[in-house]
């Protein structure tokens, strides 16, 4: 994200900025690059917690360096605040090699973290840390979020995956967000990992996203289907300075030029890198599917019910009412879910991601996700930091 004004590095002051009364240079959009249709990329945002009471810990930069001592895939960064750390894979082929990836990286983390004594979690939100407690990581790009978002900043201390997939071209790339776009509903009931904030219960099975939706530019991408189109759009859009760069869309699915791929932004991370891989696996299908049989053609139209689509998984997660886009059919999530799976099936084959999306769909059969586990274990033990340690417990030895 870069902010629409530029403000000081201070995290309490917004200074007024420089170019005040000037319109600002528009920025230009990157061409879009060659990439392997059906290629992935996972990243995967985690919780950094003590051992003591299990609450989060500002130990990224010692993760960092201990990290930097590994020779691994993909990449280790920093994120907002310093209870948090990012990874992410290569660009893998398959789900065989994301597997591989991101369990090379968790192996090294869990090490790492063994030396601080803290503990590495998945779930997309701490289900009882304070807010106003982080500290910004210190990084300029970071203080000037801050700076310009306030206490949006602290509160962004949630905890989501991202999935890139590859696609041929520019126009078969928004072709393909749009088409995906039906599928938010079943991406966010199928990761949801966030139902407790501040040590509350919210009744979400995916509060997280309820912290992303405050921010200006979240939500969905323009209706576009031609890349001439988007960059028309881009274009406009910097010129008002609101934005400088693809990093400030917030959208639940944006195209990522630099890398020739769209990215899916709407998952929770999950407490298990075998869920990761599953999710991946499930958008690879999904775009295979596209690409080959090119199903429907997406219309603005499709776009009437898909905020109540998106509340309706969040709130009740594979319990939700989907609205069929084209017809209005109102029917069980779990249903379609289990449906598209099923289609899937053809296209899972020679991508060696037919386990993957069998193990979605018994958790599908059995109503049940990663909020419901977290939910469970509280009924269990009462005590929210135990949850904690047990989730720990799960990322680390699954």
């Amino acid at each position: 994200m870069s902010a629409a004004r530029r403000p000081a590095d201070r995290e309490h002051c917004v200074d007024k900025p420089a170019e005040s009364g000037r319109v600002a240079e528009a920025a230009k959009l990157e061409p879009f690059q060659h990439s392997a249709a059906l290629s992935l990329g996972v990243e995967l945002e985690l919780q950094l917690v003590n051992t003591h009471d299990y609450d989060l810990a500002p130990y990224s930069d010692e993760m960092l360096r201990l990290m930097a001592g590994h020779k691994l895939p993909g990449a280790v960064v920093p994120e907002m605040t310093s209870s948090m750390i990012e990874i992410s894979t290569g660009v893998c082929q398959s789900t065989a090699q994301v597997q591989e990836e991101l369990s090379a990286i968790r192996d090294a983390l869990v090490k790492s973290a063994d030396k601080l004594n803290i503990a590495v979690v998945g779930g997309g939100t701490h289900p009882y840390q304070q807010w106003h407690e982080r500290r910004i990581y210190d990084k300029p790009r970071f203080r000037e979020l801050s700076a310009l978002y306030g206490y949006l900043s602290k509160q962004f201390t949630i905890f989501g995956q991202h999935v890139h997939v590859g696609c041929p071209d520019a126009d078969s790339a928004l072709l393909m967000l749009h088409r995906m776009s039906r599928y938010i509903p079943h991406f966010i009931a199928l990761s949801a990992s966030s139902p407790f904030v501040q040590g509350q219960d919210t009744q979400f099975d995916s509060a997280r996203l309820n912290s992303v939706f405050a921010f200006p530019m979240s939500g969905r991408a323009p209706f576009t289907l031609r890349w001439s189109e988007f960059e028309h759009f881009f274009a406009k859009t910097t010129r008002t300075g609101v934005v400088r760069s693809m990093k400030d869309f917030y959208w639940d699915i944006r195209p990522k030029p630099e890398y020739g791929t769209i990215e899916i932004r709407v998952f929770d991370t999950p407490l298990t890198v075998r869920r990761a891989v599953a999710l991946a696996a499930f958008v690879q299908c999904l775009a295979a599917w596209f690409l080959h049989d090119q199903p429907f053609v997406p219309e603005e139209d499709d776009y009437m019910v898909y905020t109540y689509n998106r509340f309706q998984a969040c709130r009740f997660g594979l319990e939700a009412v989907y609205v069929e886009p084209t017809t209005g059919e109102h029917l069980p999530l779990r249903e379609h879910i289990l449906s598209t799976l099923d289609r899937l099936a053809v296209h899972a084959r020679p991508l060696g991601a037919t386990k993957q999306l069998q193990y979605l769909a018994e958790d599908v059969e059995n109503a049940t996700n990663d909020a419901c586990w977290l939910r469970d274990r509280h009924a269990r033990e009462r005590l929210l930091a135990e949850v904690v340690r047990q989730a720990a417990h799960r990322f680390r030895s699954e």
